[in-house]
């Protein structure tokens, strides 16, 4: 995160996302868990909202990959919020189930 916990701007965001995307297709992962908004609205789409995407699988490519997908509540957002936690507890329950699906 930059300085004081901010969000990132958009130029801070278009700056560093070349970087971001290289990183996923050096990787190559067939799962990428998505954290917060700020990662949905960089990576899927400015307009979706978080709670209405998490919990939702989505295959996207991303540079040279095209991972499952799935968003789910930032660890911040939780510590605020804890009733949410319930929900990220299912999120990670469909990564699991996920990961037996594609046998990885």
């Amino acid at each position: 995160r930059p300085p004081e916990n901010r969000k990132p701007t958009e130029e801070e965001i278009e700056r560093y996302l070349p970087y971001l995307i290289s990183h996923i297709e050096i990787i190559k992962p067939e799962i990428l868990l998505l954290l917060g908004s700020t990662a949905l609205n960089t990576l899927i789409s400015n307009d979706e909202v978080i709670s209405k995407m998490r919990g939702k699988w989505i295959k996207k490519g991303i540079g040279a990959v095209n991972p499952w997908i799935i968003v789910s509540f930032h660890p911040a957002f939780l510590m605020r919020q804890p009733e949410q936690k319930k929900f990220a507890w299912i999120d990670l329950k469909m990564i699991r189930d996920k990961s037996k699906e594609l046998n990885i």
